[in-house]
């Protein structure tokens, strides 16, 4: 049977993965349209949306906190102020990182316990498999698409493929 462990780390690691991935991606676009990539980085999908750092932010914010509240360890703290790709890029390998040092034994039991959320304000506690698999996933899913949108308004070539990343 699939582990807490195998439904979240490697998970979340592809995830990141794909985010630096798409990195290179801006670079090579902002570098052939003759743009500052910082212009992308502020990029929304609309205007009440967070802006493309905000979507990397919360996409890391969202890996090192599941596992850190399933583990019932501390998790790393980072500020939200990324402006550039290579800030980015430092965030992201902060948290591949923090993620690194995680075993399936830390997250042993990890699918029972207990964790207590406050999203806009509402107190929502869970077990920790619901939590993984009601919350925390479709959170880090939703930036990580909601980044990739971004890119492709903005006309970067990115698809489905740079989406799921390596396959097999």
């Amino acid at each position: 049977m699939p582990s807490m462990y195998s439904f979240s780390v490697p998970v979340f690691q592809r995830g990141l993965q794909n985010l630096s991935a798409y990195l290179d991606k801006i670079e090579a676009y902002a570098s052939e349209k003759g743009i500052d990539a910082s212009e992308i980085i502020a990029a929304r999908l609309i205007e009440d949306m967070l802006p493309l750092s905000g979507q990397y932010q919360r996409a890391s914010d969202t890996a090192k906190l599941t596992i850190s509240r399933l583990a019932g360890i501390d998790a790393p703290r980072f500020e939200d102020n990324e402006m550039t790709v290579a800030d980015l890029r430092e965030r992201l390998k902060k948290t591949q990182d923090f993620l690194a040092t995680i075993t399936p034994a830390t997250m042993e039991g990890s699918e029972t316990r207990e964790i207590t959320i406050s999203p806009g304000g509402n107190k929502i506690t869970f077990k920790g498999e619901d939590y993984l698999a009601k919350f925390a996933l479709p959170n880090f899913f939703f930036h990580v698409t909601t980044a990739h949108d971004i890119l492709r308004s903005r006309g970067l070539p990115v698809g489905k493929l740079n989406y799921l990343g390596a396959l097999g």
